[in-house]
């Protein structure tokens, strides 16, 4: 046996012997990728969650304030989307109410998708008392 015929008999018998393994990899690799893509979704709804919480609590701190009204928490709101940017938060709705007492936020969208067709949806919420200043009370005059 020659040189070549011998190296072509081993070639064959490698190729022999990896018989199926494509099959593992036309399992394998789609999985692989899904995984992939799954950990990517999550990872954008953890940021568009953030962005969410983070514009719903400055958008709380502009409508507490005693003399503020619904208007400056959509103006703080507004503020910080285009400050953070949106990134993966999508259909950004922002509903404030405040009356005498109490003010809140809700801050609703959905997540930029990675997998096709899922939109996870996001949803954060801020609430608190509205300030009011109290002067200092007047100290006793001692004589």
């Amino acid at each position: 046996m020659t040189r070549t015929e011998r190296w072509v008999a081993e070639l064959r018998q490698h190729l022999h012997e990896d018989r199926g393994s494509i099959a593992e990899v036309v399992v394998v690799f789609p999985t692989l990728i899904t995984v992939v893509l799954v950990l990517a979704q999550l990872a954008l709804w953890a940021v568009a969650t953030h962005t969410a919480q983070a514009t719903a609590s400055h958008a709380l701190s502009a409508t507490r304030v005693e003399d503020a009204t619904e208007r400056d928490g959509h103006a703080e709101a507004s503020y910080v989307l285009d400050q953070l940017g949106a990134g993966p938060l999508r259909d950004i709705t922002v509903r404030i109410t405040r009356d005498n007492d109490r003010a809140e936020v809700r801050i609703e969208g959905t997540t930029m998708p990675v997998l096709p067709f899922l939109y996870l949806p996001i949803h954060a919420e801020a609430a608190g008392p509205i300030e009011e200043f109290e002067p200092a009370p007047a100290s006793p005059s001692t004589p």
